[in-house]
């Protein structure tokens, strides 16, 4: 388990990273991962299936921010990163779940091979994000993030071992804090 006691969820913020849901949704989720990750993976595979659902219903926006690690096993990831478009949502969702998937895959290539891989395989190209990434960074530091993936949901703060019913539950509980706020004029 992720152990949550020296992370600032303060210094976590909404700003930056890749968007998917309304801007407007009561509930933020902070997702920090790495692509070339396998418990990024994990997460991905486990609540997206349950995140969209809340997405769709305009209730949470998730918001992606990938993390650059210098640790060997993840810089193919870093690679990956750059080929991604934080402007496209949409497109990029569909890109995220790609190179999770196929993650053994791209993930066995020499980190040259990744960038062709990338275009090969997604039709991407380097993107103008390296001020988005070296943000993101500064804010895992400042936040004392280290590990990937780290999930915030205001002073919530998970890793992949989360189960799909303490999500729920989570975001429930913050669904109805927010509904009752309105209904009480806060």
């Amino acid at each position: 388990m992720l152990d949550v006691s020296s992370i600032n969820a303060s210094e976590v913020t909404t700003e930056g990273g890749i968007h998917l849901g309304k801007g407007n949704a009561p509930v933020k989720i902070v997702e920090f991962l790495n692509l070339k990750c396998p418990f990024c993976r994990q997460w991905w595979k486990n609540a997206t299936p349950l995140l969209d659902s809340y997405v769709e219903e305009g209730k949470v926006e998730r918001i992606i921010k990938l993390f650059d690690k210098e640790k060997p096993s993840l810089r193919k990831g870093n690679v990956i990163h750059r080929y991604l478009d934080y402007n496209n949502a949409d497109k990029t969702k569909e890109d995220l779940s790609y190179f999770l998937e196929h993650q053994t895959e791209w993930g066995s290539l020499k980190e040259p091979e990744v960038a062709e891989y990338a275009v090969s395989k997604r039709n991407l190209h380097v993107q103008e994000n390296l001020a988005d990434a070296e943000m993101i960074i500064a804010e895992a530091e400042k936040a004392n993030v280290q590990l990937v993936p780290t999930v915030f949901i205001d002073n919530y703060i998970f890793d992949e071992h989360i189960s799909n019913e303490e999500l729920k539950e989570i975001i429930e509980t913050r669904l109805n804090r927010s509904s009752s706020n309105s209904l009480h004029g806060n």
